[in-house]
């Protein structure tokens, strides 16, 4: 049975609920498909399962971008309803022709629901009788499928895999057969409305379109291009094809760079290598005061400057290439199909309409280490909330997807909770007692490093820290951390190797209560995902420290791994943990940020697949190499 249907505007204004469902929802699903799942661009999914105390739920939702409206049905996940995807259609479309901006109640649509209720549930039953699973009916529709696309599928044929292979270029050729084994599974769970025949085709006219709109945009991006056909005219010629290629080449021919000067090792000291020496050789009576000199020396962190990640020379560079391929752009602008569309504006954009940029834009986030998986869903959202909008005169496809996905990236990096640190250190301060910050992680990240950053950032603004030796499992961890506890004159807890870091941990924060540390900071040992004795000590520690702050540090170098990492350390904090609320992952630190170049698309990976915000950079390796993560500037080099 339908639990609940309701109706309401991107602002959040219900405009209409069912009165026939006297039962209340358990706990608050809509609320949290609002928060997990619609604001974080997950609404190209399926359906959504909220799980309350006595009750499971299944949500699925769809919109209507043109009027900005949502509309969203619970029921019950055991149930099964096959008629929820069409009695939404058919809500929407009735709903859509009364929907009035300056209207608020819609008491007369109850009876309107009622009709299409029944009406929804009968063409469910008919499809049970006509198409019941055990005569084969799904099967049938699959053959049937599979039989028209590879009998005229614009030059397709059948793989030994059983799905289909592409021959020609259409712009479902990156999916294969992936995408007829995805929509055969829709069909068995049973969540097909019956129209599923209809959508194939319409898939397959929209390919056909998709290959022309590809064909055009490849031909326009080629002129100004070398001609490599014309090379071959011009060997196949002779002596003259022979010079004009050697003219060719020796204008390709790059400068001649540099050479580096070679090192001599000898025992005489220079005058610019005693600045790198900072081994313990140097430290003698007077360490003290030459290590408070070196710390000094630093100057302030990247923390406390403002936009740090300044997109200003990239704008610079924009402008460059915008000047350059302005007359380009011209000429893709001339096309009489495409003027005269963007004159005329277009009615409702349809999803054969955006698959063509949502393509591309899906490749040039995964040249930017943004993970597949994330990549697909991202622009699946898009989509979703572009699906059935009226397009403005003037206006592109392309620059409308890129419009918004720039704004639901942007709506993902942005913080949804304060990330100032040092007001939480003041809450903590007024209630005497310390702001504890454990880091954790994979290996060799720069846990310890960072945390060294984040000390000196904290020491900067007259805050006392303390660090706690937690690593007690890889070699040197604690002399590593003792180094930069004496080179930046902070307090360090230790109890050497071989100990339980839960407990060490538990004695360094009593210790920072009696010497009056403001801030406690917790060096732990890194260990992969999968390492079940080491996620359990973990959990450990997390569980009986209660930390303020569970700082997960990663690379930014990595690209799918992101998403393995950081979804199965927060399941194994879950699973592991002895507390009924279980305590993940708070932030997000990145690490080797100066060495990714435009590469940034592991923070969008982190950020979207935890929830997590992004709390610090690393950019160097300095102690004042920790910044802020500019959101425009990451979206920019993202879409660039």
């Amino acid at each position: 049975m339908l639990e609940q249907l309701l109706i309401f505007t991107r602002g959040g204004l219900i405009l209409w609920s069912c009165k026939e469902f006297g039962n209340a929802l358990k706990g608050s699903p809509i609320d949290t498909l609002i928060r997990s799942c619609l604001l974080e661009e997950r609404s190209g999914a399926a359906s959504y399962n909220y799980d309350a105390p006595g009750a499971s739920y299944s949500l699925k939702w769809t919109f209507h971008n043109d009027l900005g409206l949502v509309f969203v049905a619970v029921y019950q996940r055991i149930l099964h309803l096959l008629y929820v995807d069409d009695l939404l259609a058919m809500v929407k479309r009735e709903f859509s022709q009364i929907y009035d901006p300056k209207k608020t109640f819609y008491g007369d649509f109850d009876e309107t629901f009622r009709q299409l209720k029944v009406e929804a549930e009968a063409r469910a039953e008919d499809l049970k009788k006509t198409n019941p699973l055990g005569s084969g009916g799904v099967a049938g529709v699959n053959k049937k499928q599979i039989k028209a696309g590879s009998e005229g599928g614009n030059g397709r044929k059948k793989s030994n895999g059983g799905g289909l292979k592409n021959d020609g270029g259409d712009a479902d050729g990156a999916d294969g057969g992936g995408g007829g084994s995805k929509k055969g599974n829709k069909l068995e769970n049973g969540h097909s409305n019956g129209n599923f025949v209809i959508a194939k085709d319409a898939n397959l006219k929209s390919s056909g379109s998709a290959n022309s709109v590809n064909g055009k945009e490849n031909e326009s991006s080629n002129i100004g291009a070398f001609d490599v056909n014309k090379l071959h005219k011009l060997r196949s010629k002779g002596g003259n094809g022979k010079k004009a290629e050697a003219k060719v080449v020796s204008k390709a021919e790059p400068a001649k760079k540099a050479t580096k000067k070679n090192r001599v090792w000898d025992d005489a000291p220079r005058e610019s290598e005693t600045k790198l020496d900072f081994t313990d050789d140097r430290v003698g009576e007077d360490g003290d005061r030459n290590v408070d000199f070196f710390a000094k020396e630093q100057g302030e962190s990247m923390m406390d400057k403002e936009e740090v990640l300044s997109s200003d020379s990239e704008d610079e560079e924009d402008d460059d290439t915008a000047g350059k391929n302005s007359k380009p752009d011209a000429k893709k602008k001339g096309w009489f199909s495409n003027m005269f569309q963007s004159i005329a504006g277009k009615s409702n954009l349809e999803k054969s309409d955006l698959e063509p940029a949502l393509k591309a834009l899906k490749d040039r986030l995964m040249t930017k280490n943004v993970a597949e998986e994330i990549a697909e869903k991202l622009c699946e959202s898009v989509a979703a909330s572009l699906e059935g909008k009226k397009l403005g005169s003037f206006t592109r496809i392309s620059s409308t997807v890129q419009a918004a996905m720039e704004e639901a990236l942007v709506r993902i990096l942005t913080p949804r909770r304060s990330i100032d640190i040092m007001r939480d250190v003041q809450a903590a301060k007024e209630q005497k007692k310390p702001y504890v910050v454990v880091f954790v992680g994979v290996n060799g990240v720069g846990k310890s490093t960072n945390l060294a950053k984040v000390a000196y950032w904290l020491q900067q603004h007259n805050v006392n820290v303390m660090m706690a030796a937690c690593d007690t499992f890889r070699s040197g961890a604690v002399e590593q951390l003792r180094t930069h506890a004496r080179r930046l004159q902070i307090p360090i807890f230790e109890k050497g190797y071989e100990k339980d870091p839960a407990v060490v941990a538990k004695e360094a924060i009593l210790e920072a209560s009696r010497n009056g540390s403001d801030v406690v900071l917790v060096d732990t040992a890194g260990r992969m995902q999968d390492n079940e004795p080491l996620m359990r000590a973990l959990s450990k520690l997390i569980y009986l420290n209660n930390p303020d702050l569970v700082l997960f540090v990663g690379e930014a170098l990595v690209g799918n791994d992101a998403v393995d990492q950081l979804s199965k350390f927060n399941q194994k904090l879950a699973d592991l943990s002895t507390s009924s609320t279980p305590r993940l992952i708070d932030g997000i630190l990145l690490t080797k940020f100066d060495t990714i170049d435009d590469k940034v698309g592991a923070a969008l990976s982190m950020v979207y697949i935890s929830g997590a915000p992004v709390m610090f950079v690393g950019c160097g390796q300095s102690y004042t190499d920790l910044t802020k993560l500019n959101v425009k500037s990451i979206v920019k080099t993202l879409l660039k």
